[in-house]
């Protein structure tokens, strides 16, 4: 919800280029702590909002904090939703404690694996500026990029 409310055109940016848009709840909360009517409302409060403003249905979810259980996983699915975690995340969502560009791009880069899914934090400094550097060492290396849809 805060880049819906924050950066908007950006968003919009993303659909216009195709980019698959996910849930991540209204407030960031464990969903695990939540009540089922609870885990229905921060789910479905952004995806109304999602779909109000920019026509776009969001179908896959990443749980906050990465914290899920089966509950919330029946709950998301019930709810039309895909959970979708990661494979490979580091440390830079602390904006206090950011690694060096050589640092981020060594951790990153030296973790590439086939099917990745890369969790990077879009707060990170860091990351905005090692992001062109990344994605050309995995094309160099043979890896290609793909939205969610293209893996069955």
């Amino acid at each position: 919800a805060h880049y819906l409310n924050t950066a908007s055109e950006l968003v919009q940016r993303m659909i216009d280029e195709n980019h698959s848009i996910g849930n991540h709840t209204s407030s960031h909360p464990s969903m695990p702590n939540l009540t089922d009517e609870e885990i229905e409302k921060e789910i479905m409060q952004l995806h109304h909002s999602v779909y109000q403003k920019f026509n776009y249905e969001m179908r896959y979810i990443r749980p906050p904090k990465g914290e899920f259980n089966e509950r919330t996983l029946k709950k998301s699915l019930e709810l039309g939703y895909k959970t979708v975690m990661w494979s490979f995340a580091y440390f830079d969502w602390d904006e206090k404690k950011q690694p060096s560009i050589e640092e981020a791009t060594k951790m990153i880069t030296s973790n590439f694996h086939p099917g990745e899914i890369m969790l990077l934090h879009p707060n990170s400094k860091t990351n905005s500026e090692v992001l062109n550097t990344i994605i050309k060492e995995a094309k160099n290396q043979g890896y290609e990029f793909k939205l969610l849809d293209q893996f069955k």
